[in-house]
């Protein structure tokens, strides 16, 4: 293939790109346009030709991004070694494009799937180019159309070597934070999409703790929206602050201009998912990773969406019919304390995750640096990030950052609040699925004597499944009823 020629997509005196992207959706289309703001040349292509025309005529207007309307005209526009980043949606449309790369890419040409791929799916892509030389990354991308546009948090894993000549565009195009760029090599094969996976789940068990947190506000103390606004705000300009917390306090504030009411008191409590999370929870299954909190979230969304049953069942099924006698500014700073621990307990069933497939997968990943670059850019950035960078800096064989003298204080401080809090859900029937899974996860954790001896007896009673015992070595079975 020629490649030393320009394509006709731009003119002779232009720079020509080294680096494109294929699928020009909102978060392809952002993604683009910020690494041509940053200062490298870019060439696009889209399977509609509309779309492309519809960017170059307005957005892409007197900046450096070339658009083309094939496959060849796009990868010949290109100077090698080429950098092709792919976002579109995950699975079979991922292998459709790169089935129509591979005959027009030459040896050492680099493909990034930046899009939520499952990581499993990345492993056997690195698998199947590897062998025609090509080579191949998947990306995970975190932060949404402006985290795209503006600078987003990257998760990039595939050939070390392939990194390094992808890394002055990504460290330009990512987060910036006052610890450097929001990216860093995660690691081979499909670490990168791992670790964004991983990164989804914990923003599952985010999102889901907050929700009860409101929940629990709204229907305990009967807070309107102002109130909710106020105590949101107030929470994220202390050790709460975080892009999830900062966005739920603006939600508050949004009128619908058509009823004058609460905009968030009109949307049907149907919660969707793309599938991270759950990939979350089956994976954790596989390696032996407890992540209730994960779990409680994912099942959540999953009940959201039984609407119609709800309904009916909310008719038949009584609750305690207890009512609320605290204190509202107490029961406020509980409900806040409630929600620092079970958030801690979310991102350390996540960190534990990623310690186990780092050791199962021979990731070797660095827990201190996932903390710092998801510190900026992408969804669950917040301030208590910077704790668990340090955590893991201080013993990077940490097995869980429970027991960080950091977290550990934060805890005993507040866990009486934690407690009082899910006490408060139980005996007024309101659901805290995962503020309560937190809190078991916590309490089974710190217990040196769970009661699962007896389920271990059980087992071996009615499946010979053998037992060990605590007062000598060996493995054993005993005839019970004899």
């Amino acid at each position: 293939m020629e490649t030393s020629a320009k394509s006709s997509a731009f003119e002779a005196d232009y720079p020509q790109p080294s680096i494109g992207l294929v699928g020009l959706a909102v978060m392809g289309e952002n993604l683009a346009l910020n690494i041509a703001n940053k200062g490298f040349p870019i060439s696009v292509y889209n399977r509609t030709a509309e779309k492309t025309k519809e960017l170059a005529a307005g957005r892409a207007q007197g900046k450096t991004l070339y658009p083309t309307y094939t496959i060849e005209e796009f990868v010949q526009s290109m100077a090698r070694p080429r950098k092709i980043i792919i976002l579109v949606k995950a699975g079979a449309p991922v292998d459709a494009v790169i089935n129509q790369l591979k005959p027009v890419l030459e040896e050492g040409d680099i493909i990034i799937d930046g899009g939520n791929s499952l990581f499993s799916d990345s492993d056997r892509r690195f698998g199947e180019l590897e062998p025609l030389g090509l080579r191949f990354m998947g990306m995970g991308v975190s932060g949404g159309e402006e985290g795209a546009l503006l600078g987003p948090s990257l998760m990039p894993g595939g050939p070390r070597a392939a990194y390094d000549e992808l890394e002055p565009i990504l460290t330009k195009i990512a987060a910036q934070t006052d610890d450097g760029a929001c990216v860093t090599y995660i690691g081979p094969r499909g670490a990168g999409h791992y670790v964004k996976m991983v990164h989804n789940g914990i923003e599952y068990g985010d999102m889901q703790l907050i929700a009860e947190a409101y929940d629990l506000l709204r229907n305990v103390l009967g807070l309107g929206h102002t109130e909710l606004h106020d105590i949101f705000a107030e929470w994220n300009e202390g050790d709460l602050k975080s892009f999830l917390i900062e966005i739920t306090a603006d939600i508050f504030t949004k009128i619908d201009p058509e009823t004058s009411k609460p905009l968030v008191d009109l949307i049907l409590d149907k919660a969707g998912q793309k599938g991270t999370g759950k990939w979350t929870s089956q994976n954790a299954y596989d390696l032996g990773v407890a992540i209730p909190t994960i779990n409680a979230a994912v099942e959540s969304r999953i009940l959201s969406a039984y609407k119609t049953e709800r309904v009916a069942a909310s008719t038949i099924l009584k609750g305690p019919g207890a009512t609320f006698t605290g204190e509202k500014q107490q029961f406020i700073k509980a409900v806040r304390d409630a929600l620092y621990c079970a958030k801690i307990c979310s991102y350390a069933q996540g960190m534990a995750l990623l310690r186990a497939a780092s050791l199962e997968y021979k990731y070797d990943l660095n827990l201190s640096e996932m903390a710092r670059i998801w510190k900026g850019g992408c969804i669950i950035r917040a301030i208590f990030l910077d704790k668990i960078k340090h955590a893991f800096l201080r013993n990077p064989d940490l097995t869980n950052m429970l027991i960080d003298s950091d977290f550990t204080g934060d805890i005993e401080s507040r866990q009486g609040n934690w407690r009082y809090v899910v006490q408060t859900a139980a005996q007024l029937g309101i659901p805290a699925y995962a503020t309560s899974a937190s809190l078991a996860y916590y309490d089974a954790y710190r217990t040196a004597n769970l009661p699962l001896n007896l389920t271990q007896a059980q087992r071996d009673y009615f499946g010979a499944h053998t037992y060990e015992r605590i007062d000598k070595p060996g493995v054993f079975h005993t005839e019970w009823l004899h």
